[in-house]
């Protein structure tokens, strides 16, 4: 296989891989708080990040399946977490530990757009989780962090004015 064919493959998975995740994760919207009133919360389940508990990315560095005995209700989504010690962490501090922009891709959101991350591409930076819709996305955010979290952070409020309608 060609170079140029297997980098068009690749980029075709990535999308469709994306694509399916996004319809089966992403596809409703329950409130959680004042900015962050669209999480993504998969509409079968009610799990909020897809079951993934939000502090162990802060915690362990990875994204690790929260446990079912171990959720917690909040305002419309469920959260699962991996241990007591982070349900209660969460649970004191949630503006702290849920991903930024209700985890939309801050690429997206800097483009004007509201594009669905993925739990497994993420960052932590300043203290915040950010997911991503592609490794692309997350390089390209990587590559300077504080100007798209900035051009993010105001464009935030017309994103998700678009997604209330």
């Amino acid at each position: 296989m060609t170079a140029a064919r297997q980098q068009r493959k690749s980029s075709l998975f990535s999308w469709l891989l994306g694509a399916t995740l996004a319809g089966g994760i992403f596809t409703s919207f329950g409130a959680f708080a004042a900015a962050e009133n669209h999480l993504a919360v998969n509409p079968a389940t009610g799990l909020a990040i897809s079951g993934f508990d939000p502090v162990a990315y802060f915690t362990e560095g990875k994204a690790l399946f929260g446990r079912p005995e171990l959720e917690l209700n909040l305002k419309g989504a469920v959260w699962r977490f991996c241990n007591e010690g982070n349900r209660d962490a969460f649970e004191k501090h949630p503006e702290v530990y849920a991903p930024r922009f209700s985890g939309y891709d801050p690429i997206g959101i800097e483009r004007g757009r509201s594009v669905p991350g993925h739990p497994l591409i993420w960052v932590v930076v300043g203290q915040r989780l950010y997911f991503f819709y592609s490794e692309q996305t997350r390089s390209a955010f990587l590559a300077d962090p504080g100007r798209f979290i900035d051009s993010a952070e105001r464009k935030w409020p017309d994103v998700v004015h678009g997604l209330g309608q």
